[in-house]
């Protein structure tokens, strides 16, 4: 079955090229153009992927992602034209997993496409391990659930992705730009800052106390690591 992608933006002849090359790559295309829309098919049609444009009619991309988020964790792609800091970094406080800047090559846009999805089949149910306890944490492999103190935590998929990449590796630091190559899984265009939005986030979720982590710590000029137990 071919993954589901919807594609969000007001403008209908960049609706219909991202639908026309992402066709032909295979996948089933779904559109909406504003932001209420966006959320009733997402709700409706449960896609694979996000591609959902900031400056949106009705609502825009911002509070789109943040009321998908409360409900799903499939990867979000946000698309800006206006290319500031101020937006990447709140759409990715929101929980978007990623963000492209128009104008883009479609090229870049098929491959930043396909790593997203190709992370999420490669995390499926191929692992050979299922649970990871550490503490007071319970990371459930194949069903992207985790527990503190037997309590579930909603954590999108970068940011699953990210903790299970740290706590599988615990005592080793990772620098920002490995960090990207190993859990964003491609070249990545983007500001390294997206590292730190995430484990900010991740921190935020995951900490008793944000301000002194005891799971997920920083080696200072260097990067990041996962404290062993």
């Amino acid at each position: 079955m071919n993954e589901k992608i919807l594609v969000v933006d007001d403008e209908k002849p960049i609706v219909d090229i991202l639908k026309y090359n992402l066709t032909r790559e295979g996948y089933n295309v779904l559109e909406a153009y504003d932001g209420e829309q966006a959320i009733e098919i997402a709700f409706k049609e449960n896609p694979d992927l996000i591609l959902l444009d900031i400056m949106l009619p009705k609502q825009d991309g911002f509070s789109v992602c943040k009321k998908v988020r409360e409900k799903m964790a499939c990867p979000i792609i946000m698309l800006t034209a206006k290319g500031e800091e101020v937006d990447k970094i709140l759409g990715l406080e929101l929980g978007a997993d990623d963000y492209i800047t128009k104008p883009f090559s479609m090229r870049e846009l098929i491959a930043r496409v396909k790593a997203n999805l190709r992370r999420i089949a490669l995390s499926g149910p191929m692992n050979e391990q299922q649970f990871i306890k550490i503490k007071d944490l319970e990371l459930d492999l194949k069903s992207y659930q985790l527990r503190k103190r037997g309590k579930p935590l909603d954590l999108t998929f970068r940011e699953f992705e990210l903790l299970k990449f740290l706590a599988t590796r615990a005592g080793q630091v990772f620098s920002r730009e490995k960090l990207l190559e190993e859990v964003w899984g491609y070249e990545y265009y983007g500001d390294i800052r997206t590292v730190d939005v995430t484990i900010r986030r991740l921190r935020e979720k995951v900490e008793d106390d944000s301000a002194n982590p005891v799971y997920i710590l920083t080696k200072r000029g260097i990067g990041y690591y996962f404290a062993k137990q």
